[in-house]
């Protein structure tokens, strides 16, 4: 097993009004097109998210316009964002950032070689012979991926601590007059924040006392025949938001047969889950997995919560959302469930186990 000292959010500037953003947005999106206007903003009323951060100020993004220098603004602001949410955490943690063992970091808006993670290496004050693993291409599953990946390591190597990092700066990939579906929906959902987390081995001294929830096991599921419903499309212009109105229809097709069976390999049914810690992936994703494992009504309460505070933070969004879940005080020695969607179309979920302790 492996264990969660802690968890920490990091975002950007401060909280900008879902209807200031539209002003901003609105414009660049729809141009002179009154009927798309009208329609962006509707969009953008219906999407669940009151406010959200950006990566820049609101009136920088009229002169966004090429991909090099969003890229090159991923790199430097999120480089900032990420080692905030790493400090916080590993302070959280009460671990030094000498004594972490393994680095896994996941982002799907922006690229870099170096990636991210190795710039964390100086600025944190790792070890040069940290273990770093980068991840490109998870989406909005890449945080459950990543603690599921994390445990892993930590399985294999009980004594070490390991931190993963989640960075997503989505305002970056806007597209100036891009007026697809997918585009308008993307251009009212998704907020831009990082996320931490700090875990450690069974045979680590502080596993035995934390008050994080153990990794009990996690489950993969790719749904083959979606791979064009959910993804980007990377081009001159960037990256551009692939996202289909399918996707709560394969939530209700696919997901209660793999829940139920992962939670049936440990003895347990969906009843017995007493936290969910669900990414936001918007209004319709949310009341699908719902109304598909038929949950209590308040049972996505985090996950609504953080997706009014800060929309959509991709692959942070689920260490948002346990954030604000470790924050209420799930029940002491319950299980937990932690679940992501991301491109192909994929599911990945995290069995949690709450601390005896907590």
């Amino acid at each position: 097993m492996s264990r969660v000292l802690a968890v920490a959010p990091a975002l950007p500037g401060p909280p900008h009004a879902q209807e200031a953003i539209s002003d901003v947005v609105v414009p660049l999106v729809a141009g002179a097109d009154a009927g798309t206007a009208r329609l962006l903003r509707r969009l953008h009323r219906n999407s669940g998210v009151r406010t959200r951060h950006l990566a820049l100020a609101p009136e920088e993004y009229a002169g966004l316009r090429d991909f090099t220098d969003a890229n090159d603004l991923y790199l430097t602001v999120g480089t900032e964002l990420a080692a905030r949410a790493a400090r916080d955490a590993l302070t959280r943690a009460g671990i030094a950032p000498e004594a972490v063992d393994f680095v896994l970091f996941t982002s799907v808006t922006g690229i870099g070689a170096p990636s991210v993670d190795a710039a964390l290496v100086p600025l944190l004050g790792l070890r040069t012979d940290v273990k770093r693993l980068p991840s490109f291409g998870l989406g909005c599953a890449g945080g459950a991926a990543g603690l599921a990946r994390v445990h892993d390591y930590l399985t294999g190597h009980p004594h070490d601590v390991a931190l993963l990092v989640c960075l997503e700066l989505c305002s970056l990939t806007l597209q100036h007059g891009g007026t697809e579906p997918a585009d308008l929906v993307a251009n009212g959902l998704f907020g831009d924040g990082a996320g931490a987390a700090v875990l450690v081995g069974r045979d680590h001294p502080a596993a035995a006392t934390a008050a994080g929830p153990e990794v009990v096991a996690s489950g993969s599921r790719l749904y083959p025949g979606t791979g064009a419903d959910l993804g980007w499309r990377i081009g001159a212009s960037g990256f551009r938001i692939v996202l289909s109105a399918n996707l709560p229809a394969v939530v209700h097709a696919e997901l209660a047969g793999d829940v139920e069976g992962l939670l049936a390999a440990h003895g347990l049914k969906p009843g017995d889950v007493t936290r969910w810690v669900v990414h936001a992936g918007g209004p319709k994703i949310l009341d699908a997995v719902e109304q598909t494992l038929g949950l209590p009504d308040d049972a996505l309460a985090a996950s609504r919560a953080s997706l009014a505070a800060v929309g959509n933070l991709s692959s942070a969004s689920v260490l948002d959302v346990l954030d604000r879940t470790l924050q209420a005080g799930p029940p002491p020695g319950s299980p937990g469930l932690l679940l992501a969607f991301g491109p192909g179309v994929s599911v990945e979920m995290v069995l949690l186990r709450w601390s005896a302790a907590g």
